[in-house]
């Protein structure tokens, strides 16, 4: 059974996700160059964190937070001012800076035109993010989030769709019959991004 977080847990749960990713190749990217990276890293990823705790659902292997994993309804999984303002991610979007903010938008704009083409017509579940703090990875803490995942959403008879920018990754969620519908190559930061799902069983 996970742990679904709670509001008081928003904080640190992004501060997981920040971990998680600070080797990342595709965020570190974005934020090379800028001042106060960590901080930085914080707010993006308590964007996620917020939004699909508004919307959708944030869980965790245990309390104590090893790893997170946010999800949301498909057809909430697209950017809108509205949803932004009602879940609190204006805030930690300004943290993040209005210059990174800018240089997003068009990088990330065609993988949701992407999915909205991919999924056209159908119910999903968005994975918008799965990470696992870096002491603890390799540890089985990924893989217990998205197995509750999957057995939740294959019991409802709901697709899981994602995206990961790392090919080791995609071997990852392969294991767990994860299919690649696309391989994109992200504009503007040159990076690959695969675009995934996974068909309940």
């Amino acid at each position: 059974m996970l742990y679904k977080i709670n509001k008081r847990d928003i904080p640190r749960a992004s501060a997981v996700l920040a971990d998680a990713f600070q080797n990342d190749p595709l965020w570190n990217k974005f934020f090379k160059g800028e001042s106060d990276i960590e901080a930085k890293f914080r707010a993006f990823f308590e964007c996620p964190v917020r939004i699909c705790y508004k919307y959708g659902e944030v869980y965790a292997p245990s309390e104590k937070l090893e790893g997170i994993a946010a999800c949301i309804p498909g057809d909430l999984s697209y950017v809108a001012i509205w949803r932004s303002i009602l879940s609190g991610t204006i805030i930690p979007g300004l943290r993040m800076g209005i210059k990174t903010g800018k240089k997003m938008q068009p990088v990330f704009s065609p993988l949701e035109n992407d999915r909205k083409e991919n999924m056209k017509g159908k119910s999903f579940i968005y994975l918008n993010v799965l990470g696992v703090a870096t002491e603890l990875q390799g540890q089985g803490f990924g893989g217990k989030l998205l197995r509750a995942l999957i057995d939740k959403y294959d019991a409802s008879g709901i697709p899981i769709y994602l995206e990961t920018e790392l090919e080791k990754n995609v071997n990852f969620y392969r294991k767990f019959g994860f299919s690649t519908i696309k391989r994109v190559t992200l504009a503007i930061v040159d990076h690959p991004m695969w675009e995934m799902v996974r068909e309940p069983k």
